[in-house]
């Protein structure tokens, strides 16, 4: 049966009737999840069900923005909190230590997603952030140079993986250096395709093993003078592709973010056209969905291969995991820790 190349969120802890027909109607490859979907651990199992039963695929994806810090939707009571990447990364002890700690955090928080059948954390961040750049990632990046970002970067990509949870790289091909928030304007980046390769790219290059990928919506006028990243063929086929080499499965960023411009079908075609595989909608506004789901065909082709040889990463059986000595090694671990 045909499967749609979207991804969509829903707007509630529960499915109403008009979401369960659109899901059965339009099948998409994956689900998002969000803090108002979230009120404990049984009801966002049985939301998770509930989503996958539409689309009659029990490894549809179900994906989260788990990251620790300000972006992580699973939180107290009912879940841990976890520290922000810029404290990880600052964690005495070299990067040893720090390598062994984001692993275990990213461990614990797939521990967490698994048990709720979660099998997508959109992590690790990759970006890579410059002096004068807007904070939106501000304490999200894994270090200040390449170099950091790529090590701690693959760190959490494998303490996932070994839980049982695909990674998602973000945002390729790098919003570190962006000067705005592209949930609200556009960012425009004016440096060099030079400057560009051997710093925000590099994380990404470091990590084309990985089987997701989540684009920027950041216009980069030494790479396309007109088109952001996820709308831009140039970006996603010249660059990510053939400079970066990533062969895994790209995701559009979100839709209804303002850095795009058009409306949603127009969006999602747009996207589609220059090279992602699959478009994501997050907020659950039914007129959005059914204008995103006017714009996007079926997953097929290389990119429904790329789609079927993401989720062949996800192990059958987690590695082994003892989790309360696992949460007293993580807290001695980031004992040290200072903003």
């Amino acid at each position: 049966m045909r499967t749609s190349a979207a991804i969509y969120g829903c707007l509630g802890p529960r499915l109403g009737a008009e979401e369960i027909a659109f899901f059965r109607d339009v099948r998409p490859w994956g689900f998002i999840l969000f803090a108002r979907n979230i009120e404990g651990p049984d009801q966002v199992r049985s939301l998770v069900n509930a989503l996958r039963e539409t689309v009659g695929r029990e490894d549809a994806p179900v994906l989260i923005d788990q990251e620790g810090g300000r972006v992580q939707r699973f939180g107290p009571p009912h879940w841990r909190k976890y520290p922000p990447a810029r404290i990880l990364a600052r964690l005495p002890g070299g990067v040893g230590a720090r390598r062994e700690a984001v692993r275990l955090g990213a461990r614990l928080m797939a521990d967490d997603l698994h048990a709720l059948g979660v099998n997508v954390d959109c992590a690790p961040v990759l970006d890579v952030p410059q002096p004068g750049a807007h904070d939106v990632i501000g304490d999200r990046a894994y270090g200040e140079t390449p170099e950091e970002v790529a090590v701690l970067g693959r760190a959490v990509a494998e303490g996932l993986l070994a839980g049982g949870v695909l990674p998602v790289i973000k945002h390729i091909p790098g919003h570190g250096r962006a000067g705005a928030d592209s949930h609200f304007d556009l960012p425009v980046v004016e440096a060099s395709a030079e400057a560009l390769r051997q710093t925000d790219f590099a994380p990404f290059q470091a990590l084309s093993d990985m089987p997701l990928a989540m684009t920027a919506h950041v216009l980069y006028r030494a790479l396309d003078r007109r088109r952001p990243a996820t709308t831009s063929r140039r970006v996603i086929r010249g660059v990510l592709r053939d400079a970066l080499g990533f062969s895994g499965l790209i995701m559009s960023d979100d839709l209804s973010m303002k850095a795009l411009d058009g409306d949603m079908r127009q969006r999602a075609r747009q996207s589609l056209s220059a090279g992602c595989d699959v478009v994501l909608h997050c907020n659950g506004d039914m007129a959005e969905m059914q204008a995103v789901a006017s714009g996007t065909g079926a997953l097929s082709g290389l990119s429904a291969r790329r789609a079927e040889a993401a989720l062949a990463r996800i192990p059958r059986r987690p590695e082994p995991l003892d989790r309360r000595e696992a949460e007293a090694r993580f807290d001695a671990l980031i004992a040290g820790a200072t903003p």
